[in-house]
């Protein structure tokens, strides 16, 4: 199903419904490394999202932008909420048993 500008519903055409929006924010996400205690704030495609079956194998990563150290952090629900929310890839764990 496609909208075209013309469209309306209630009233409103699509174009009168967008016509004051503006340019996006890109979402950032701060965040620190254990290893060189640097504080920094990073785009979603710097991060990965991985949701496991488990609290233990749910968790999200990124490299450090300033040792290139490979950082790996537990993500409980609320990280998830945001992570996903924001636009970071996500990648879904499966069990082999």
């Amino acid at each position: 199903m496609s909208e075209s500008a013309g469209s309306s519903v209630a009233g409103m055409t699509v174009a009168a419904a967008f016509a004051g929006m503006r340019s996006v924010t890109p979402v950032v996400f701060r965040a620190g490394c254990p290893d060189c205690r640097g504080r920094f704030e990073l785009a979603a495609s710097a991060l990965r999202l991985a949701i496991g079956a488990s609290s233990r194998t749910t968790f999200y990563s990124f490299t450090c932008p300033e040792c290139g150290a490979a950082v790996r952090k537990p993500a409980g629900e609320r990280i998830v909420e945001l992570l996903t929310g924001g636009g970071v890839r996500t990648l879904r764990l499966h069990s082999t048993v």
